[in-house]
C-alpha cells in the first residue's frame, strides 16, 4: 500500500460515511461566519424549527459591509446595517460566539480565526466564503461553502462533499530579495491558469515555501483558489506550532502537549502518489503585477504585456476583450504606467506583516501626489499592533492613513469602492471587471509592490527602491 498525502490523511480522519456512488459524508470542526452567506441559512433553521446543533463549533464575526472608518457610528448604508443587525441577531438566538462591529476581535473572518487559535492543524475548516483557503496554511482541510451548505453544517456539524483529487506544487530554492508569498503564488497561478487546479486540493510543499512566515503562507493557501483548486494546504512545521501556541482557543496544558503530538503526524508519506505534480524553481519568480482582468494575467514586474501570438487562437477574442477594458495593449511594458488608488488588506494581505512591510518601504518617503491610499488591516487586533509598533505613525509621516479593519476594498460590497477606469493596484485576490467598484481597474501585487508604486506614482518594481 502506498504511503498517504496531508490530505488523504486529515480527509480520512473526518469522513463519517461515503455515499456509494456519490459524495462523503464530512465532520466539520470549524464552522466560520460572516453576515453575507449566513442570514438565509440561519432563517432555514428557524422555519424548521431547530437551532445550530453545536453552537461551540461555530464563530462569526462581520466584515465584508462594514465601514473602515467611523466604526463607533451606526453603519450608514441600511442594507450593510441591515446584515450586520440580522448576523448579531441570529447568533444570539444560537448562543454563537460573536465578534461584533467594534469587538476587540472582530476583523476580516480569515485574519480572525487564526490570530485568535481557533484556526488549528489538522482540523476542517468551512465557511460560506472562497477564501477559506487560507486557513490550509496551518495544515487543515479549509474550503469555502455555499449558503445552503452553512445550513447544512449550522445544522449537523457535517457537510457532503464530493472527495477531490489531490495535487502537490513544489517550489524549491530561494526567494530573491523584494520577492514575496504574493508573488509566488501570483507566479505559480500565471503559469497553470486559473483552470489548472479545478478539481483538486492542492499541498504547496517545497524549501521556498517552508521558508515563509505563518503570513506568508497564509497568502499563498489564500490564492490556491484563484487557480481553480477547491483549496490550498501546507504541512505544519515548528513555524505553525509556534504561531498557535498561547492562543486564546488554543489548547492549554497538557491538552497542548497532546495536540502537538498529534499535529507531527500531519504530513504527506514519502511514498504517497499525488493525481498531478507540478516543480517550479524559485529563482525564477520576480516581483508579480496583473494586467488583466484574473489573477492568472500576470507577469514579472520587468517584463512587457504578452502579444497577441503568444496567446492561443480560441482565447484571443476574451483576452483582447479583457486589456481593452483596462485601457492597455499587447507588449506595453507594465513598469511605468500610471496609477491612481492603493489598497492594502483583505483576507490575502492584511495581517501584521503586510502593514509591517508597507510602512517599512515608505519610512522616510512621501506619497505620491494624485495617489489614493487605503491601508486596511485585517483585524483590530492587526490594528492595535500597528499603533503598539509605530507603524501607523510611520505611515502618517509619509502621507498615508491607517484604516478600521474590514475586507474594504476588496470587492465593491462596503463603501471603499474605487472609481470608474481609477487604475488600483491592490494586495487583495481579485482583479474580475468591477470587482473593487464599477468600471474599477484592479492590479494585483504584493505589498512591498504597492508600496513602491505608492511612493512613486507609477507602476514600480520595489527592488530598484
Amino acid at each position: 500500500m502506498a504511503g498517504k498525502t496531508l490530505f488523504d490523511k486529515i480527509w480520512d480522519m473526518h469522513e463519517v460515511k461515503t455515499i456509494e456512488d456519490g459524495p462523503s459524508v464530512l465532520y466539520i470542526d470549524r464552522h466560520l461566519v460572516h453576515e453575507v452567506t449566513s442570514p438565509q441559512a440561519f432563517a432555514g433553521l428557524k422555519a424548521r424549527g431547530i437551532k445550530v446543533f453545536r453552537p461551540q463549533n461555530t464563530f462569526a464575526t462581520p466584515d465584508h459591509n462594514i465601514p473602515t472608518i467611523n466604526q463607533h457610528l451606526p453603519i450608514a448604508d441600511e442594507i450593510s446595517r441591515f446584515q450586520v443587525d440580522t448576523l448579531t441577531q441570529n447568533c444570539e438566538d444560537n448562543n454563537v460566539t460573536l465578534f461584533g462591529l467594534g469587538h476587540p476581535k472582530n476583523g476580516v473572518v480569515h485574519v480572525v480565526g487564526p490570530e485568535n487559535g481557533i484556526t488549528q492543524p489538522g482540523m476542517t475548516i468551512v465557511c460560506g466564503d472562497s477564501h477559506t483557503s487560507t486557513h490550509g496554511a496551518f495544515g487543515s482541510i479549509a474550503f469555502g461553502i455555499g449558503t445552503s451548505e452553512v445550513e447544512m453544517v449550522l445544522s449537523t456539524q457535517c457537510i457532503m462533499q464530493p472527495r477531490p483529487k489531490t495535487m502537490k506544487i513544489n517550489i524549491e530554492g530561494e526567494l530573491e530579495k523584494g520577492v514575496t508569498a504574493k508573488d509566488l503564488v501570483l507566479y505559480v497561478i500565471s503559469k497553470l491558469t486559473t483552470g489548472g487546479g479545478t478539481g483538486y486540493f492542492v499541498e504547496f510543499a517545497g524549501s521556498a515555501v517552508r521558508s515563509l512566515s505563518m503570513e506568508g503562507r497564509m497568502t499563498v493557501c489564500n490564492m490556491s483558489i484563484e487557480m481553480g483548486a477547491r483549496g490550498g494546504l501546507i504541512a505544519p512545521d515548528e513555524k505553525t506550532i509556534e504561531y498557535v501556541k498561547g492562543r486564546e482557543y488554543a489548547p492549554k496544558g497538557a491538552d497542548w502537549d497532546a495536540a502537538v503530538e498529534k499535529w507531527k503526524e500531519l504530513y504527506t508519506d514519502e511514498d504517497a502518489v499525488f493525481d498531478k505534480v507540478y516543480d517550479f524553481k524559485a529563482s525564477d519568480i520576480e516581483p508579480m503585477i496583473t494586467y488583466g482582468t484574473n489573477p492568472g494575467m500576470g507577469v514579472g514586474i520587468t517584463q512587457n504585456i504578452p502579444t497577441l501570438d503568444t496567446i492561443d487562437a480560441s482565447s484571443q477574442k476574451t483576452y483582447l476583450k479583457s486589456l481593452d477594458y483596462m485601457g492597455y495593449a499587447p507588449g506595453e511594458a507594465m513598469l511605468g504606467k500610471k496609477i491612481d488608488w492603493i489598497f492594502v488588506g483583505s483576507c490575502t494581505n492584511g495581517r501584521i506583516e503586510d502593514i509591517r512591510t508597507f510602512a517599512n518601504a515608505v519610512k522616510g518617503k512621501k506619497k505620491a501626489d494624485g495617489v489614493t491610499a487605503w491601508i486596511v488591516p485585517g483585524s483590530h487586533q492587526v490594528e492595535d499592533q500597528a499603533i503598539a509598533e509605530g507603524l501607523k505613525d510611520i505611515l502618517e509621516e509619509a502621507g498615508f492613513e491607517l484604516r478600521q479593519p474590514g475586507c474594504s476594498a476588496c470587492l465593491a460590497m462596503n463603501d471603499d469602492k474605487v472609481p470608474a477606469g481609477k487604475y488600483s493596484v491592490s494586495t487583495s485576490n481579485r482583479n474580475f471587471e468591477g470587482r473593487q467598484g464599477p468600471g474599477a481597474r484592479t492590479l494585483l501585487a504584493s505589498p512591498l509592490t504597492a508600496a513602491a508604486c505608492a511612493v512613486t506614482g507609477v507602476i514600480t518594481d520595489p527592488r530598484t527602491l
